[in-house]
């Protein structure tokens, strides 16, 4: 139950959260921590046995649609998956959102499998609202089920790095990476590059055998330009250049690195002239509704006023409204998915390419979020390394797969009864 407080508290964050939200690219300092200091957990060293294993460098271009290293010709990505194996797409989870999925990635499970449902959302059981924008929120562990590659290598007593990634700031389980980075986008690519070198050169007892890294520049220029403007490619260029400059100054250490590279979804050009606002079948006396542009989730305060919203609701054709055992059945995202209880009562859709506008200020023409299944939403995989076959293309797959896959290379042991991906998807692309 929401009391007066709590919904006119929820009202302001709704405000500042939409700012944020269609101003990535430049509120980024408001949102974003300004430290550029390592963060190093002290007394970890690798076991005996974890000295021997490979290395994984699991590399994140947020946005970076399938088809973009052949639309920008990527010519450094594409001549580094011809040594090793290349995906047609992989499919994002749902929501194809950042948050949900860049952390499906690392578990292995589906968003409400693992908590994270959205970018923003309420916690039913608290009443507490989670968003993406709040570093606070964003660094406590209790947000996020599931174990994450780096807790699960920490636990097995291998050392992990983070140069950015979804809840690599958190606690959980208790456990962060041995070394991380508190996320900023004021630390240029060279003084990155280098801090990984120097991880790797690290003497082996010392020296992370799993490192993640984050690139946010593809998705800021997708949004605020659209997929298909020459400033995407721009950005595709960057992170084309310093993935090679990455995988080049590693070469000198001799270390057997294997390189997965990853985009959390795809980006789909939208109408962001003629928007839709809150649907006037949704009186906000009833239901709380967190900011949203590709779907809404209608939390009900009056549980007694679902039904007749529904039927409401059902009657605009130009959206979709859910109830939760009414979603389709490959997003996962029904009642009995819901693991955390923080999902909307009700799940209200545009149809494509129309979206949502819940602000007065106008919202970007590039967005994610949409069905899973659209091309438009699919992501990219590539991966190269002493592990992977050559010269290698696959169908494609979802990213829950990913999880499994990291996880045997390092040796690391699952129950994959746990997860929701399975290594039988990708293991064909492994020479053993």
């Amino acid at each position: 139950m929401f009391n007066k407080l709590s919904f006119l508290t929820f009202s302001l964050f709704i405000v500042l959260f939409s700012y944020a939200q269609e101003n990535t690219h430049v509120s980024a300092p408001l949102i974003h921590s300004l430290d550029t200091t390592q963060q190093i957990i002290e007394g970890r060293k690798n076991s005996a046995n974890q000295i021997q294993k490979p290395y994984v460098i699991l590399i994140s271009a947020d946005g970076f649609r399938a088809d973009f290293t052949a639309l920008y010709d990527a010519k450094n990505l594409k001549a580094l998956s011809k040594k090793g194996v290349r995906a047609q797409y992989m499919t994002p989870s749902y929501p194809s959102v950042t948050f949900p999925n860049h952390y499906s990635i690392v578990t292995g499970l589906y968003p409400a499998h693992h908590g994270l449902v959205d970018n923003s959302y309420i916690d039913i059981p608290t009443g507490a609202f989670y968003n993406m924008g709040n570093k606070k929120m964003v660094a406590e562990g209790k947000w996020y089920g599931g174990t994450p590659l780096w807790v699960l290598a920490e636990q097995q007593k291998m050392i992990s790095a983070s140069f950015y990634w979804v809840a690599s700031e958190a606690a959980i389980q208790g456990i962060k990476p041995t070394y991380y980075y508190i996320y900023n986008e004021k630390i240029d690519i060279a003084t990155r590059i280098k801090a990984i070198k120097d991880w790797l050169s690290l003497p082996e007892e010392q020296r992370p055998h799993l490192i993640t890294f984050y690139f946010p520049q593809v998705d800021h220029n997708a949004h605020e330009f659209g997929p298909n403007d020459a400033r995407v490619g721009e950005a595709v260029q960057f992170v084309d250049s310093s993935v090679n400059a990455l995988q080049e100054t590693l070469s000198s250490l001799h270390l057997p690195i294997n390189y997965i590279f990853v985009s959390d979804h795809g980006m789909a050009k939208v109408d962001n002239i003629n928007t839709k606002p809150m649907p006037n079948a949704i009186d906000t006396s009833f239901f709380t509704v967190p900011w949203g542009d590709t779907q809404l989730h209608l939390y009900a305060k009056d549980k007694s006023k679902i039904e007749s919203t529904y039927d409401a609701l059902k009657k605009d054709t130009s959206i979709t409204v859910y109830k939760l055992d009414e979603t389709p059945a490959y997003w996962h995202y029904k009642s009995s998915d819901d693991k955390y209880n923080r999902l909307g009562d009700l799940i209200v859709i545009p149809h494509f390419p129309k979206v949502f506008n819940l602000s007065t200020r106008k919202t970007t023409i590039g967005k994610h979020g949409f069905d899973n299944h659209l091309v438009e939403m699919r992501a990219s995989f590539m991966a190269w390394g002493p592990a992977f076959k050559n010269g290698m293309t696959i169908d494609g797959f979802e990213n829950v797969n990913v999880y499994p896959l990291v996880a045997h290379i390092l040796g690391l042991t699952i129950d994959e009864s746990n997860i929701d991906g399975k290594l039988e998807v990708l293991k064909p692309v492994l020479i053993k």
